[in-house]
């Protein structure tokens, strides 16, 4: 049987959007914890209470190496190495081209509304769309006699 040792409340917190206040009391509990491999480097931003956006550092990738997919509250951005360096000598490769995939679980009713690629930069656009069967309603009290 094995056993959990350490749990990475930061790296858990970045794989997962719309659970913000449960995960920001977790994480100041974990504050020290290790941040892990960055490739590429992202950033979530909360733009308002129901909308947020990743940014994934896309350089040298095009529309066509990019893929982005949602299967139930997974959300996954992939891209493919680009072709065509193979042949070129290289005195210093700083610019990262291998193939990855980035993997996020989505809240219930946050939805992908849109992505954009632009300078370097794959925006994608998330809101939270919660039905009017599910959102709190005011019951009117009435009178008697």
């Amino acid at each position: 049987m094995t056993r959990l040792q350490t749990i990475d409340i930061p790296q858990f917190h970045k794989a997962t959007i719309g659970f913000d206040r449960l995960f920001n009391e977790l994480e100041r509990g974990f504050a020290n914890s290790p941040n892990g491999n960055g490739y590429p480097p992202y950033n979530i931003a909360q733009i308002n209470e129901d909308e947020f956006m990743i940014s994934v550092a896309v350089a040298g990738f095009g529309m066509d190496n990019l893929d982005i997919t949602t299967d139930g509250n997974q959300l996954k951005i992939e891209g493919t190495a680009p072709k065509g360096d193979e042949d070129v000598n290289y005195l210093h490769k700083g610019i990262g081209g291998r193939s990855w995939c980035r993997e996020f679980t989505l809240a219930d009713h946050v939805e992908v509304e849109n992505a954009t690629l632009e300078l370097g930069m794959l925006n994608v656009h998330l809101v939270r769309n919660i039905p009017d069967a599910l959102k709190p309603k005011k019951i009117t009290i009435n009178t008697t006699g």
